[in-house]
């Protein structure tokens, strides 16, 4: 039997990259997912291409720095009722700014979504935990790593590791655990935008790639396989943890 066969599962930023992976990878193991994303057509072809390789899945149009976008997302998962037993607070962003470009806008642009984002997501969807219900994080590897040009992002990373630590220890007495997964260089749509051509884009990931003693880039699926350890039975005694998947580059 599937690991996950009966569970619901909400995966946020889910359109592309680690968090289309993880949706696949979570509704394979037998959850039925909800997905959300900004992009109607992305969000549609992703439920779409679930459903075709038999999975069960509902897709929602929200952004996760929208309050109003979190309460339809939990008004839907209420809806489908038997609450929520996995929750992927995944989506973020960011963008390069060295210290002294950095503009008030490029803060909260970051912090709104991938601090706040997160922090209100985790809040809206608390009544509907479970007992035994998993909480996962995004993270990143930068979060103990410093970053020419990435200073804000890397400080959002940060605060994403306080917040399992401290979910952690207030959640433990409902049973709900609290991980973080800290990825390092991913090969996703959203790395190579983070510059501004093609050319400067494969000059980027294979600078990145140079970096990680695996020399090479990692596969959103493989930060997927570390979602599922923690959505499933597997990881029951952990909480408060972050796993690093990033080839080693934060260990070696």
């Amino acid at each position: 039997m599937a690991q996950l066969t009966g569970k619901n599962a909400l995966v946020t930023g889910a359109t592309s990259g680690i968090g289309l992976a993880a949706a696949r990878r979570l509704a394979d193991e037998g959850a039925h997912v909800f997905l959300t994303g900004r992009r109607t057509e992305a969000l549609d072809a992703a439920v779409a291409g679930i459903v075709a390789a038999g999975g069960s899945a509902t897709g929602i149009r929200a952004d996760v720095a929208d309050l109003g976008d979190l309460e339809r997302v939990a008004a839907a998962v209420r809806e489908r009722g038997n609450g929520l037993d996995v929750l992927f607070a995944n989506a973020g962003g960011g963008e390069f700014a060295a210290l002294g470009d950095i503009t008030w806008q490029h803060y909260a642009d970051t912090f709104n979504t991938n601090v706040g984002g997160t922090l209100f997501t985790v809040q809206t969807l608390l009544p509907l935990l479970n007992r035994g219900a998993s909480v996962i994080l995004t993270s990143s590897n930068i979060d103990v790593k410093g970053a020419a040009a990435f200073s804000v992002y890397a400080a959002s990373k940060a605060a994403l590791r306080s917040f399992t630590r401290s979910w952690a220890a207030e959640l433990a007495g409902r049973d709900v655990r609290v991980n973080s997964i800290a990825p390092g260089p991913i090969g996703t749509p959203g790395l190579s935008g983070l510059a501004p051509d093609p050319e400067a884009a494969e000059q980027l990931l294979k600078n990145l790639a140079s970096g990680v003693p695996m020399n090479r880039l990692g596969r959103p699926e493989e930060i997927a396989d570390a979602v599922v350890f923690l959505a499933s039975p597997a990881s029951t005694f952990m909480t408060g943890a972050e796993i690093y998947v990033d080839g080693g580059a934060s260990q070696i």
